[in-house]
C-alpha cells in the first residue's frame, strides 16, 4: 500500500483489510506478476469517505494489490461520459458523440447511442459485443457509406436494432438474424433489395414507416422467407400502389398516408392470415377497388378506408371484419347490399360523409346482428335512421340536420347506452320524450348545441372544429 497516511484514518485501514482479504481470496496457483493496480474508489486516500453503491467498483489506479495481467480484474471498463450498469447496461446517448465510443465493456447487452451525431460506425466496432441484445442508434446522421455489410454481422444475439430518424437511403445489409423487431422509420430509404431481409427468419416488426419508398423500390422477393414478420408499418411513404409480395403471415399491415389509388385483384392475394388493414389517407376511388380484392381476407378483424376518394362502399368486404372504417370520403349513399353478411361487424364509422337519410333505408343495416357502434357524425341526415340493429349500444349522429325525434325513434334498439345528438337543428318542441321510455340502460344523452339553455348555445362550427381536433389526434397516434 502506499502513502502513510492511510494507516491512520480510517480510510486506510479499510484498503488494507480489502486489500488482505482479496489476497487471502486469491487461488494459490495464481502467479504475481507485472504490476496491475486496482482499488476501491475512494480508498487508500487521505480523509473518510464513505463509497456509494456505483463507487464500489474496481478500477485501474493507486497500487493496492498485484494481479498478473493474463487475469481478468474485477473491473469493467466504462466509455467516457457513459453511464454504465453491472447488468450489462450501457447508456452513451445524448452526449454529442461524433465518433464511435471506445472501450465498451464485452459483457454489454444494452447498449444506447441514440441522439448523438453519429455518421458512421468504424468496421469491427461491435466485434466484440456477442453478448449484446438491444442497440440503440436513432437521432444520428448515419448514412449508407457509414455502414458496411459487417457492421452489425457478429451481432449474434441481437434482438432490437434502432436505426430510425438517421440519413439512410436502403436497408443496410448484413442484419443479424437473430433481429426480432427493427426500425428504420424516418429515414429517406427508396429501396428494399431482394436479399437484406431475408435471411432475418427470427424477425417480427419491421418498421418502414416516414421515408421516400415507392411500391417498385421495394423487391418482390423482400420478404419471402419471413414466417415470423407479423406487424410491417409502411405508412407516411410514396406508395402508388399496394407492393408486391408482402409477407405471407403478416397480421398488422399500415399502409395509410401514402399515394394509393386503387386495390387490385391480387393485391391481398397471399396475405391469408391479415387481421389488421389500415389503407386511410390514400387516393384510392370505387371504380379502382376491384371486386374481388379482399375475397381471401378470412380473418380480417379491422379495415380502416377512411380519408379516400370512395363514393360508395367498396364491394366484397370481408365478412368477418369487427370494425370497419370509412370515415372523410365522398359516401352519398350504402348502395343495397354493401353490408350484406357482414353479421360479425362491431363498430361502423361512417363520420364526415356526405350521406342523407333517404339514401339510408333499414335494410342498409339489416345483416348487422352484432353491430354494438355506429358513427353517422358530420353527414346531411334530416332524420334518426331506421331499422338499426337490436345490438345497438352507441349511436353518433352530431353534426347533422336532424330537426326532430319522434316517438317510435328508437323502437328498434333498446340496448342503446349513448346517442350523440349535439348541433343538429332540434327544437324544444321536436323531441318527444317518449322515445327515450324503452332505453332501459341509456347512460348519455348528448343534445348540446340545439335549442338554448340558460340563454346559451353554442355554434355549429365548434364541433366541426372538435371533430378535426379528434382526427388529426387520431392519425399523429398512428405516426
Amino acid at each position: 500500500c502506499q502513502g502513510g497516511s492511510d494507516s491512520a484514518s480510517p480510510a486506510g485501514t479499510m484498503a488494507q483489510s480489502r486489500a488482505l482479504l482479496l489476497l487471502l481470496l486469491l487461488p494459490p496457483q495464481l502467479n504475481l506478476g507485472p504490476v496491475l493496480a486496482v482499488r476501491a474508489p475512494g480508498f487508500g486516500r487521505s480523509g473518510a469517505h464513505s463509497p456509494s453503491p456505483e463507487e464500489n467498483e474496481f478500477v485501474e489506479e493507486d497500487p493496492v494489490l498485484v494481479l498478473s495481467p493474463d487475469e481478468p480484474g474485477p473491473a469493467a471498463d466504462c466509455p467516457r461520459d457513459c453511464a454504465c450498469s453491472q447488468e450489462g447496461v450501457v447508456d452513451c446517448g445524448g452526449i454529442d458523440l461524433r465518433e464511435f465510443p471506445g472501450g465498451l465493456p464485452e459483457h454489454t447487452s444494452h447498449l444506447s447511442l441514440q441522439n448523438n451525431k453519429l455518421e458512421k460506425i468504424p468496421p469491427g466496432a461491435f466485434s466484440e459485443l456477442s453478448n449484446l441484445r438491444e442497440l440503440y442508434l436513432q437521432n444520428n446522421y448515419l448514412t449508407d457509406a457509414g455502414l458496411d455489410n459487417e457492421t452489425f454481422w457478429k451481432l449474434s444475439s441481437l434482438e432490437y436494432l434502432d436505426l430510425s430518424s438517421n440519413n439512410l437511403s436502403r436497408v443496410p445489409a448484413g442484419l443479424p438474424r437473430s433481429l426480432v423487431l427493427l426500425h428504420l422509420e424516418k429515414n429517406v430509404i427508396r429501396s428494399v433489395d431482394a436479399d437484406v431481409l431475408t435471411p432475418i427468419r427470427s424477425l417480427e416488426y419491421l418498421l418502414l414507416h416516414s421515408n421516400q419508398l415507392r411500391a417498385q423500390g421495394i423487391h418482390p422477393l423482400a420478404f419471402q422467407g419471413l414466417k415470423r414478420l407479423h406487424t410491417v408499418h409502411l405508412y407516411n411513404n410514396a406508395l402508388e400502389r399496394v407492393p408486391s409480395g408482402l409477407p405471407r403471415r403478416v397480421r398488422t399491415l399500415m399502409i395509410l398516408h401514402n399515394q394509393i389509388t386503387g386495390i387490385g385483384r391480387e393485391d391481398f392475394a397471399t396475405t391469408y392470415f391479415l387481421e389488421e388493414l389500415n389503407l386511410s389517407y390514400n387516393r384510392i376511388t370505387s371504380p379502382q377497388v376491384h371486386r374481388d380484392a379482399f375475397r381471401k381476407l378470412r380473418l380480417l378483424r379491422s379495415l380502416d378506408l377512411s380519408g379516400n376518394r370512395l363514393h360508395t362502399l367498396p364491394p366484397g368486404l370481408p365478412r368477418n371484419v369487427h370494425v370497419l372504417k370509412v370515415k372523410r370520403n365522398e359516401l352519398v349513399a350504402l348502395a343495397r347490399g354493401a353490408l350484406a353478411g357482414m353479421a360479425q361487424l362491431r363498430e361502423l364509422y361512417l363520420t364526415g360523409n356526405r350521406l342523407r337519410s333517404r339514401a339510408l333505408g333499414p335494410r342498409a343495416w339489416a345483416d348487422l346482428a352484432h353491430l354494438q357502434l355506429l358513427d353517422i357524425a358530420g353527414n346531411q341526415l334530416t332524420e334518426i335512421p331506421e331499422g338499426l340493429p337490436e345490438s345497438l349500444e352507441y349511436l353518433y349522429l352530431q353534426n347533422n340536420k336532424i330537426s326532430a325525434v319522434p316517438a317510435h325513434a328508437f323502437d328498434s334498439t333498446p340496448n342503446l347506452k349513448g346517442i350523440f345528438l349535439r348541433f343538429n337543428k332540434l327544437a324544444v318542441g321536436s323531441v318527444v320524450e317518449s322515445a327515450f321510455r324503452r332505453l332501459k340502460h341509456l347512460q348519455v344523452l348528448d343534445i348540446e348545441g340545439n335549442f338554448e339553455f340558460g340563454g346559451v348555445s353554442k355554434d355549429r362550427g365548434r364541433l366541426e372544429e372538435e371533430e378535426e381536433e379528434e382526427e388529426e389526434e387520431e392519425e399523429e397516434e398512428t405516426r
